[in-house]
């Protein structure tokens, strides 16, 4: 039998990539509700919101005195 060289890939992480996105519109949610309104404020949140674990390992390495 006479093969191609193609391989079969098969990728599961469609529901991670989904809670990850779920996290991402929260995080979208909550930082531009604390913007003021203003175009750039609205972006500054959309950007803020890509990078939330940071903010979220910063906090807590400051709250064990790291």
């Amino acid at each position: 039998m006479a093969t191609d060289g193609r391989g079969r890939v098969i990728v599961r992480e469609g529901p991670l990539g989904f809670v990850f996105l779920l996290a991402y519109i929260g995080a979208a949610i909550y930082f531009v509700s604390l913007s003021n309104g203003t175009f750039w404020g609205v972006i500054l949140g959309l950007l803020q919101a890509i990078v939330w674990p940071a903010y979220v390992v910063y906090h807590l390495l400051v709250l064990l005195g790291a």
